[in-house]
């Protein structure tokens, strides 16, 4: 009896390692290196619904005036709150058009922050010929899904994140998120594209899924040790545990 329970014990055990097991190569980044090109040119691209804000300025603060929209005040919760300033914003349509002051419906969807700085002075330049024009996306985001540590979305203050920073954000994956088989999806022309990615292999740094979009969607779904677990039940480690503990100690108090 003595020698079965020592037996069921050497057995429960490594059950047990097997199934709490995973391979380092199912866990590690960018196992296989390659060359990789710095894409510095990098930009986001204006899209439909994006938020943005354009200020015009000139030496002559005056001549510029007209091309900016109006501050307005928010005014606090209370009446002896004090308010606060904001420059109106701008919201591309479907088409991509926004309404500018004077020069009115100007299309910027599809183009980088670049191509509509310089379509904006090109439409400037007979009325303010020394206008500097910023322009700021306001609504840059991405949302990370799955097994990771913090889902959710993500405001990008810079206008430029990459894959890797984002699942950064979100507090990198859990041990139980299938890296070789991410789901990225994206909105290009009104159409949502889906695309996978292995993130064990350096390839995707040279592709055009390294750097996210606004609005992007990244889910890192569950390996086959989760999605096993989920149907034997979450508490079956434990369960393993509890019942090799109790066989060992009666093979140790058994005569």
């Amino acid at each position: 009896m003595k020698q079965f329970l020592i037996r069921f014990t050497f057995l429960t055990g490594i059950l047990l390692l097997l199934v709490s097991c995973v391979a380092k190569e199912k866990v590690l980044y960018l196992q296989q290196t390659a060359s990789v090109n710095s894409l510095t040119s990098y930009e986001p691209v204006l899209q439909p619904d994006d938020v943005v804000m354009i200020t015009v300025s000139s030496e002559n603060p005056e001549v510029a005036a007209p091309y900016n929209l109006n501050v307005i005040s928010l005014q606090g919760a209370t009446e002896n709150a004090v308010g606060t300033q904001r420059i109106q914003t701008y919201i591309l349509d479907k088409a991509g058009k926004i309404d500018f002051p004077i020069l009115g419906s100007v299309v910027l969807g599809g183009l980088t922050k670049t191509e509509a700085v310089a379509t904006l002075k090109g439409l400037l330049k007979d009325h303010v010929s020394d206008a500097v024009v910023n322009l700021r996306i306001l609504n840059f985001k991405v949302t990370v899904l799955g097994e990771v540590q913090k889902p959710g979305t993500y405001t990008v203050s810079s206008e430029r994140i990459t894959l890797l920073e984002a699942i950064g954000m979100s507090g990198d994956m859990t041990i139980y998120g299938n890296r070789k088989n991410v789901l990225l999806i994206r909105e290009k022309n009104g159409t949502k594209t889906t695309e996978r990615i292995d993130l064990t292999k350096s390839d995707f740094l040279n592709s055009s899924s390294y750097y996210l979009s606004q609005n992007d969607v990244v889910y890192v779904e569950p390996n086959k040790t989760r999605i096993n677990s989920s149907v034997v039940g979450p508490n079956l480690t434990v369960g393993i545990s509890a019942l090799s503990l109790i066989v060992t100690i009666i093979a140790l108090t058994a005569k």
